[in-house]
């Protein structure tokens, strides 16, 4: 059972860490369905019309993005499990956790 919050050993579920986890995902979703800022032809990048290459750019930024959100998330449940101590991580290793 989860412990209530303000008792000691939780931890809030809202942190910065999730928080840019958050941005980071969704910012290419944003990017792309917001049509309208790349539905042109100008500027051309070496005869690429924008529309192309600025689908195209975001693909290595996307990626970037989710390595970004994914060390993050590692980083806070390696942080949340030591905090936890000894317990925390053989019950998260027995449910088939990271270890």
């Amino acid at each position: 059972m989860a412990a209530p919050p303000g008792s000691p050993g939780s931890h809030p579920v809202v942190t910065p860490a999730r928080v840019v986890v958050g941005l980071c995902l969704s910012a290419p979703f944003v990017a792309m369905l917001w049509v309208d800022s790349y539905a042109k032809s100008g500027p051309t990048f070496v005869g690429v019309p924008f529309f192309y290459w600025y689908q195209m750019l975001w693909v290595p930024v996307s990626a970037g993005l989710t390595a970004v959100a994914y060390v993050l998330v590692r980083r806070e449940r390696r942080a949340r499990r030591a905090a936890t101590g000894p317990a925390g991580a053989a019950r998260a290793k027995r449910s088939g956790g990271e270890p």
